[in-house]
């Protein structure tokens, strides 16, 4: 039985080691019934990963007792995570901060799409969060792929598109306000370009999992090969106005003791930033993924850079 067999027939929905309960149609879903960290047992681990291929996004409360190790140590058991980025220093234990101090995730983006070997699964804790807003959203690649007309889907499964760390939220600053970037911000702006990135990879891609065809997009996106910027940016709107459509999406606000694991390989993100100048920190750990390969089986090609120094090849 295929996993579209499976979401028809409801057989996902069986699971005895923890709780599942999906939070939309087409993404999203709670699962409890389980203390996290690296003691989980295979079968509930085995569980959290069918529910996350199934649900793209799972989202955990109440684990409060985790720290970076922690978070670590569970992590391990999904996969083999990576360094932190290519280009940014961590907090150890391969933590990527996502500090509102550097930079807001508020663009729609999958991670780390600039190189080839594209993170198969993220993990984000929340440490300090504002009093209000700061919600995450994701976004289904994989209903938007299946939702497109048949003409555009034969026209996007032969695209490819050209990634680039240059457009990196980890990088965005504030240039506008009185005095410019202070010498720390520079300097962070200043390592994060140290080395450029770019990738050609499919616009959808084959999930290696569940063999769904994927919108593999976002704001890494510099172009689309053989076409003029201008056809690369009326058919880029396009298709994210169709991978953000509200029902391709579940939303959630954040609690302390949360955990959100989502399938890299089959969702965009975005982090609203309504919480004015408030502290929001969550730290961030990527599992190692293969590299993406088209409908006809070609694989992503690196154009600039080497990323084998961030991640091994899943």
């Amino acid at each position: 039985m295929t996993l579209l067999q499976d979401r028809a027939t409801g057989a996902d929905d069986r699971y005895d080691h923890v709780e599942v309960h999906p939070l939309g149609e087409s993404i999203g879903a709670t699962v409890s019934g389980v203390r996290l960290g690296g003691d989980v047992e295979p079968a509930a681990v085995a569980e959290i990963r069918r529910a996350l291929l199934a649900h793209k996004v799972v989202l955990f409360s109440g684990q409060d007792h985790l720290d970076d190790a922690g978070h670590h140590e569970f992590a391990s058991l999904l996969g083999t995570p990576t360094s932190p980025h290519p280009t940014v220093r961590g907090e150890g234990h391969g933590v990527l901060a996502i500090d509102s101090e550097r930079g807001k995730a508020n663009s729609w983006h999958t991670d780390v799409t600039f190189v080839d070997r594209v993170p198969a699964i993220s993990l984000l804790r929340p440490l300090t969060l504002p009093t209000h807003g700061g919600n995450t959203v994701w976004a289904n690649t994989v209903t938007a792929h299946d939702r497109l007309h048949p003409a555009l889907q034969a026209l996007v499964e032969r695209l490819w598109a050209v990634h680039t760390n240059l457009y990196d939220y980890a990088a965005e600053r504030d240039e506008k306000r009185v005095g410019g970037i202070d010498v720390e911000e520079q300097a962070y702006r200043d390592e994060f370009a140290s080395q450029v990135f770019e990738t050609e990879h499919p616009v959808v891609r084959v999930h290696p999992e569940t063999g769904e065809r994927s919108l593999l997009l976002g704001h890494f996106v510099k172009r689309f090969v053989g076409l003029s910027s201008h056809d690369s940016a009326d058919l880029f709107t396009l298709l994210q106005r169709h991978v953000t459509r509200l029902e391709n999406t579940v939303r959630w606000r954040w609690s302390p003791g949360d955990l959100a694991i989502w399938d890299n390989r089959a969702t965009q993100h975005y982090g609203v930033a309504d919480y004015g100048d408030q502290k929001r920190l969550l730290h961030r750990i990527t599992l190692a993924g293969d590299v993406p390969v088209s409908v006809d089986g070609v694989r992503s090609t690196p154009r600039l850079g080497d990323a084998s120094g961030y991640s091994a090849l899943a």
